[in-house]
């Protein structure tokens, strides 16, 4: 297994994840906007992309984190905003390993943490979480607001 922060030279092969993923959330298939919208996060600099792969090579999985500040830590926070991996390579590390790199990310940038949201229904994502370090928030309302 290899994970590696996300390149330029990653695009394609990285969109269709990303499109997976979006369809996974119950979204239209969308390789092109999908491809343009991580284009753009990578030339701006404006998330940390970590993809894995396979002893072949084949690009297996792939997570996608926003910098946050907390106002009362007074510090960085990360947003785990996607974290996939393709079914075909489930339950072979590749989730547990993305989330470790993603850990090494908030250590070496100082930050105080990171946060993610999963829908209820999914039941993998649930079941991972708690056994890599993450604490279930059942004291806090989550709110959306939306154009």
């Amino acid at each position: 297994m290899n994970i590696r922060k996300a390149e330029l030279s990653d695009l394609r092969s990285l969109a269709e994840l990303f499109d997976q993923y979006r369809i996974f959330y119950k979204k239209e298939s969308d390789l092109e906007g999908a491809q343009s919208f991580l284009k753009e996060r990578l030339e701006r600099n404006e998330s940390e992309i970590f993809v894995s792969f396979n002893d072949e090579g084949i690009m297996t999985g792939f997570t996608q984190l926003f910098p946050l500040f907390s106002s009362t830590r007074m510090q960085r926070f990360w947003l785990l905003n996607n974290l996939y991996v393709n079914e075909n390579y489930r339950r072979q590390g590749f989730s547990v390993g993305l989330i470790e790199r993603a850990k090494k990310l908030c250590r070496d940038s100082g930050a105080c943490g990171m946060m993610l949201e999963t829908a209820k229904s999914n039941h993998e994502g649930n079941g991972l979480y708690p056994k890599t370090g993450f604490d279930l928030d059942i004291d806090h309302n989550y709110y959306e607001w939306n154009v």
